[in-house]
């Protein structure tokens, strides 16, 4: 996941901000791994293989 959609992504749940968690990054600086925090609502929602899932947490596998 490029940094730069920090920019544009919000809560799903809520329309928050969320704030970047980063486990692991790629030579380009990209996010492989990690989680995106909203405080308003507090939800986690992971970043694998650099692709954030949005889903609301009843969605999810």
């Amino acid at each position: 996941m490029k940094k730069e959609l920090m920019d544009i992504l919000a809560c799903p749940l809520c329309k928050g901000d969320l704030e970047l968690d980063i486990e692991e990054e790629d030579e380009k600086g990209e996010v492989v791994r990690g989680t995106l925090y909203c405080r308003n609502c507090d939800e986690r929602y992971p970043i694998e293989d650099g692709i954030p899932n949005l889903l609301p947490p009843d969605l999810r596998e």
